[in-house]
């Protein structure tokens, strides 16, 4: 289901909502972001994603600064730690989403333990099996991802924003 289909409803964030924001990416991202801030929309998401976020735009801004070339850009971050310390705006926009209406809720070992029948019932991978563990503590159904992987996933509602191509 598409983002319009929204209403009323408490919904957890994954991490390439916040990405294609912040990147200018999706307007129907932006748009769902706007509706958490006004309150038109619960929106949930966890400091996992949070940390996923700062990652990918961390190694999105060392790239579009020319600061290293496209392709294994962790890699090439980590042996150039003086590069990292130039980088700075991608905190600042991770950091923002507390204040965006966005409620960030912390991991617990029970998560830990939880999320295992996820990856054993439907392949997910670690940060995919946290999120749906978090997501069924809250007891909070439905997802805004454009990870088509959550489609495989029966105990949720998947939105998916309509403006950019969707991935595995």
């Amino acid at each position: 289901m598409t983002f319009d289909r929204i209403e009323g409803k408490r919904v957890f964030l994954d991490a390439n909502i916040f990405v294609y924001h912040f990147t200018g990416l999706s307007i129907e991202c932006t748009e769902l972001l706007h509706r958490c801030e006004d309150g038109s929309i619960n929106g949930f998401t966890t400091i996992g994603v949070i940390m996923e976020v700062l990652h990918r735009l961390m190694m999105i801004e060392a790239v579009n600064k020319g600061l290293v070339s496209p392709g294994n850009v962790a890699k090439k971050l980590k042996e150039k730690p003086e590069v990292v310390q130039q980088l700075n705006s991608y905190a600042e926009y991770a950091l923002r989403i507390p204040e965006m209406g966005i409620q960030v809720l912390p991991y617990t070992l029970a998560d830990c333990r939880n999320s295992q029948q996820f990856r054993q019932k439907y392949g997910l991978l670690t940060n995919d099996s946290f999120l749906l563990s978090a997501m069924d503590r809250m007891n909070c159904p439905h997802l805004a991802s454009a990870d088509e992987d959550f489609q495989r996933v029966e105990e949720i509602q998947l939105f998916r924003p309509a403006d950019i191509g969707h991935r595995g």
